[in-house]
């Protein structure tokens, strides 16, 4: 297995199949995204295998320009930053993996593949963090794990400051 992270290709990647037990997540990368990916509202990139002539989605994630509230955002981090109601950040708002897939660490490597082009992205297009949307407890977890913080109104909402992914 030789595994890459690509731009969603329509015509080069085999969706009907995909399979991550979130029938939301799964409705997504097979009715959505290239609806999504067309209109500009997010980019989506696949997780693959290269040696798989098929092209099956192993995962996926999305990335999309976003506005966070200020006053959502955990008092000690807003108070660094500038008194405007909106500040720009990063959304990764899809991250999912094949049921096949679980477990073999694809989607840490997808998380730090989306954290790596939100640094990359910030250069030229300001933002200050990454926001993901967790469905459940357990896709909380797994951001917490990587020193996601919550925001104050909604907890499946959490946020990772850039420079705490510089730092890393």
């Amino acid at each position: 297995m030789v595994i890459k992270i690509e731009l969603f290709d329509i015509a080069k990647h085999c969706r009907p199949d995909f399979c991550c037990g979130q029938a939301s997540l799964d409705n997504y990368i097979r009715k959505q995204a290239s609806q999504d990916v067309k209109r500009k509202v997010s980019t989506v990139f696949v997780l693959t295998d290269d040696v798989d002539s098929k092209f099956n989605i192993l995962g996926y994630y999305t990335l999309s320009a976003y506005t966070v509230e200020i006053e959502n955002l955990d008092q000690s981090f807003a108070k660094k930053m500038p008194r405007y109601p909106q500040l720009p950040s990063t959304l990764l708002g899809r991250l999912a993996i094949e049921n096949q897939q679980k477990g073999k660490g694809f989607g840490e490597i997808m998380l730090f593949d989306a954290l790596k082009k939100a640094i990359a992205v910030s250069k030229q297009v300001a933002s200050l963090a990454v926001i993901a949307e967790a469905l459940d407890e357990n896709a909380a977890n797994f951001y917490i794990k990587y020193g996601f913080q919550k925001f104050t109104q909604n907890p499946m909402k959490l946020y990772l400051p850039l420079k705490s992914i510089e730092d890393i």
